[in-house]
């Protein structure tokens, strides 16, 4: 390799960090900006607008930003077209705290996770985190305790996943793990099932029901749950379809599969 094709490699690979950093610390775009001001302003470290705003888009984000004491700062757009590249920014950028990774056996400690009643997600090694902030925006609705993912694998919860989940993803605790497979074995040692989604399997989620302390398992997309995870489920699920397409995407099966656990136990005393 010549040192012309070197430094060419260098340059993508230094790119590329940049745009992983800027991903892991800032949010962007009008709503999910405004969500994090109205339900997590603590996790905003400073705010920037466009000077160019309509007054009132300004004045909204203004007076959220001085009520949770946020520090703003207006600016031309050219400034918010270089810390966000490539990305509809919609004249608003908000650098955030990063999403808090819980740890395993403290979450396991905890309240939430002696519920009669309680459901976690668990990822299997999804790498889109547009599917991943959909999947934790779901979460939070159907009343997740908890999404756990793989730390290497897997799309890390960053601007972009925060953004995708409206926020959930700095409010519903996120917890990494080495091992999902391990994982499992560990969640099973404290009594709960483990519920695998699988195209292929023989009884469909309206033929079953769900056990009530459930881990929701969801595959990649594409290669679905790898093999040792699919070993570790101690039930496998199907969602029932009629029509020719053979899967659903990631996001969409996992909120079927959340919201058939809330219907039968959602709304049950914890």
């Amino acid at each position: 390799m010549n040192m012309l094709s070197n430094w060419r490699r260098r340059n993508v690979m230094a790119k590329k960090q940049d745009r992983d950093a800027i991903d892991q610390e800032f949010i962007w775009g009008r709503q999910p900006v405004l969500d994090l001001l109205r339900h997590s302003p603590e996790k905003c470290l400073k705010l920037w607008i466009s000077e160019r705003a309509q007054s009132a888009f300004v004045n909204e984000f203004v007076t959220l930003a001085k009520s949770a004491s946020v520090i703003f700062q207006k600016v031309p757009p050219s400034v918010l077209d270089e810390m966000c590249p490539k990305e509809l920014h919609q004249g608003v950028i908000a650098r955030i705290t990063a999403v808090e990774q819980i740890d395993l056996d403290i979450f396991l400690k905890s309240p939430y996770a002696q519920a009669k009643h309680i459901l976690i997600v668990v990822l299997d090694h999804i790498l889109d985190p547009h599917n991943i902030g959909a999947i934790v925006r779901t979460a939070e609705a159907a009343g997740a305790a908890a999404v756990i993912y793989p730390r290497r694998r897997s799309a890390l919860p960053g601007g972009t996943v925060v953004k995708v989940s409206a926020g959930a993803a700095l409010r519903v605790p996120m917890i990494a793990v080495t091992n999902i497979a391990q994982t499992l074995l560990r969640l099973q040692e404290e009594g709960f099932w483990i519920v695998g989604l699988d195209h292929n399997a023989e009884q469909s989620f309206w033929e079953a029901s769900y056990p009530k302390r459930t881990i929701l398992v969801i595959g990649a997309e594409g290669e679905g749950l790898s093999r040792l995870v699919k070993e570790r489920c101690d039930l496998l699920f199907r969602i029932p379809m009629t029509g020719e397409t053979g899967s659903l995407n990631a996001s969409v099966a996992a909120a079927l599969g959340m919201f058939e656990w809330a219907r039968a136990w959602g709304e049950q005393e914890q």
